[in-house]
């Protein structure tokens, strides 16, 4: 069984033992998180979402993606260049169930972004 999950706005479709690199969580490495935004799950399609469906992964580790290099160069009247660097946030997570119903009594900790976590005291 595969579901379609959403997070950090881009869509995956994973099965149970799938490992996912996904933009940056607010989880540390050994801790389960889990999914409900999930728009499919089989051949059932949410509307946009599936009620009471979540999709539960391991985190593995955070990681950094490759680095990109940006270079631009500007010539007319002046000889300026910029060179700039980026390396994405990641979380790796190993998806360990799909659930099609009941998601609300898991007790599990939902999946949320670095960025919209809650700043701890």
């Amino acid at each position: 069984m595969f579901a379609v999950l959403k997070t950090g706005g881009k869509q995956y479709r994973v099965q149970k033992g799938d490992v996912l690199r996904v933009e940056k969580l607010a989880a540390t490495a050994g801790e389960t998180v889990q999914f409900n935004d999930v728009l499919m799950v089989g051949g059932n399609v949410g509307a946009p979402l599936i009620d009471g469906a979540a999709v539960q992964a391991e985190v593995i580790d955070q990681i950094k993606d490759a680095k990109k290099i940006t270079f631009v160069k500007r010539r007319r009247k002046h000889g300026s260049q910029r060179t700039r660097g980026h390396r994405q946030q990641l979380t790796l997570l190993r998806v360990t169930e799909i659930l099609e119903s009941g998601a609300g009594e898991t007790g599990v900790k939902a999946a949320v972004g670095a960025a919209k976590a809650p700043a701890e005291a």
